[in-house]
């Protein structure tokens, strides 16, 4: 397969929650491929990720805003069509997760998880969407989901209810929007070695727990999920439509 089948050169992407980890890492790999990236941060800058697409040569905007504030997601879409012209790759990757004992898991962090790893995610793609349907030139969307798009996980329900469900938007948009030029699919991470793991991982028997159950023998680093990002943001993917592609080192296999 030519290599060209995996360039972005041309296309402007949004990725959210991309001021480190797993955002950052496919920021940088959406403007390695030959993409413009806008970078959305919330309680951190993105201008270090920003200045990292700058220094590969492709333009970056900065965008802000709490995605568990309604009225952010539509705006995001709109401050990046101003600053980069238009909006062809939108990347879900912002989240959060509270950690509790199902019977002692308040209102507050169930809302809150599902409003910024589902619902914002829902107002995001329906607002790039609509305008990939009116450019007439289609687009691409990924949703950052989970190995709990799968799995039910322990002490985190509220991210495992959003993350399931995020599996089940990307099939549900993709079926609307396929025959329409627009890809929608999904990723779903393993155990990777970023702030929402640093729990897991100071935690010596769950840390031991968890890496002796993943076949490839380590905990991932965000560049080990940025490649499908792109693969799925490409023309190489023109015919991948509502799929969740695990990026695990075999976990789910085991």
């Amino acid at each position: 397969m030519p290599a060209d089948l995996f360039r972005l050169d041309g296309a402007v992407a949004l990725v959210t929650g991309a001021s480190a980890g797993l955002g950052a890492a496919m920021a940088v790999a959406l403007a390695e491929a030959g993409a413009d990236v806008a970078v959305h941060g919330n309680t951190r800058s993105p201008s270090a990720t920003c200045a990292r697409v700058e220094r590969i040569g492709r333009r970056a905007v900065a965008v802000a805003g709490d995605l568990g504030d309604r009225a952010v997601s539509g705006r995001l879409v709109n401050d990046v069509i101003s600053g980069l012209g238009t909006l062809d790759i939108l990347v879900n990757n912002a989240g959060t997760i509270r950690r509790a004992p199902a019977e002692t898991f308040s209102d507050e962090d169930w809302d809150r998880v599902i409003e910024v790893d589902l619902t914002s995610a829902f107002r995001l793609a329906r607002a790039a969407g609509a305008h990939m349907l009116a450019s007439g030139r289609g687009g691409r969307i990924v949703n950052i989901a989970s190995v709990l798009s799968f799995q039910g996980g322990v002490t985190v329900p509220a991210y495992a209810a959003a993350k399931g469900g995020l599996a089940q938007l990307t099939k549900a948009l993709a079926n609307e929007w396929a025959v329409k030029g627009i890809n929608v699919n999904a990723v779903a991470p393993g155990y990777i070695e970023t702030d929402v793991t640093t729990a897991l991982r100071a935690d010596p028997v769950r840390h031991r727990q968890i890496l002796d159950r993943i076949p490839a023998g380590r905990w991932g680093q965000p560049d080990d999920v940025a490649g499908a990002v792109v693969f799925l943001a490409s023309p190489a993917a023109r015919y991948v439509h509502g799929h969740v592609l695990a990026v695990d080192g075999g976990w789910l296999g085991r």
